[in-house]
């Protein structure tokens, strides 16, 4: 999503619709082209089953003002293990050591198996990305199980280098049960060294598939939404820049496979 002023986004389409123009993405890509007339955005349909969502992104995006810095799409279409699409991804092992990487196949983005505690498979765009971080992504999960706790989880002002993960998680429980959760945490650097902001646990903050999940950091308020619904809200200083990413929860056998994201899109800007 390229636009950060009150946006409306039709991932399907690869369109963002705003107050003053539309800009076309690749999401492959992740390059933004010159804006289309409001006309042209008139005659795009967008997806009937995704009519929650488009409230939902219009709502959110009025909150990321300011310069735009950087922006990024991507639908998982290419096999790869970890993920780079290009090299624009870095990972939890191949870069990080202590943590695992990302896999996509057939559209979906997930965690490798894993060993040992907090060690989750974690990917982060490169680059120079700005303070402010709105990420976005589509769940997918079957096999739903209270067995396992089965994470997906948006990054925000992380960083990750050998030995040392750092940053801001959002992440929603793959159920649908009371044991259901959302959580904010803050990972200090190394492995198991993490601190929960905030948790709410109920069926109403599980994810199922299909689910639109987002977080936003905008100075030093961390937000979590479902489905256009505010979820989750702490405030936390420590880290004032970073990389946004995706994770996916460790100790979750070969479940690993069962839940993930099928659509990520990232927007950041300075004030």
């Amino acid at each position: 999503m390229s636009m950060i002023r009150s946006a409306v986004c039709w991932p399907a389409f690869g369109i963002v619709a705003a107050a003053a123009g539309t800009a076309w993405f690749n999401p492959d890509e992740g390059g933004v082209h010159p804006r289309l007339s409001a006309a042209a955005i008139a005659q795009a349909d967008p997806p009937t089953s995704g009519a929650n969502a488009l409230t939902a992104s219009l709502t959110v995006e009025r909150r990321l003002k300011g310069k735009s810095v950087k922006s990024y799409s991507t639908r998982f279409q290419l096999n790869e293990v970890p993920i780079s699409e290009g090299g624009r991804w870095i990972n939890g092992q191949k870069n990080g050591i202590d943590w695992y990487n990302v896999i996509t196949k057939n559209g979906v983005a997930y965690g490798a198996v894993t060993k040992g505690d907090y060690t989750d498979p974690t990917a982060l765009l490169k680059g120079l990305w700005g303070k402010n971080q709105h990420g976005k992504g589509k769940v997918f999960s079957r096999n739903q199980t209270e067995k396992y706790y089965q994470e997906v989880e948006i990054r925000l002002r992380s960083s990750l280098t050998p030995q040392n993960c750092t940053g801001y998680e959002v992440f929603w429980r793959c159920l649908k049960t009371p044991k259901a959760y959302v959580e904010i945490v803050r990972w200090n650097g190394k492995v198991k060294d993490w601190t929960s902001l905030k948790k709410h646990t109920g069926a109403q903050y599980g994810v199922k598939d299909g689910d639109l999940v987002e977080a936003t950091i905008i100075g030093n308020v961390i937000k979590g939404y479902l489905n256009g619904t505010e979820m989750i809200s702490v405030t936390d200083d420590t880290y004032k820049e970073g990389n946004p990413g995706i994770g996916f929860n460790y100790g979750v056998g070969e479940s690993n496979v069962d839940f993930g994201f099928t659509y990520f899109e990232v927007d950041s800007s300075n004030d």
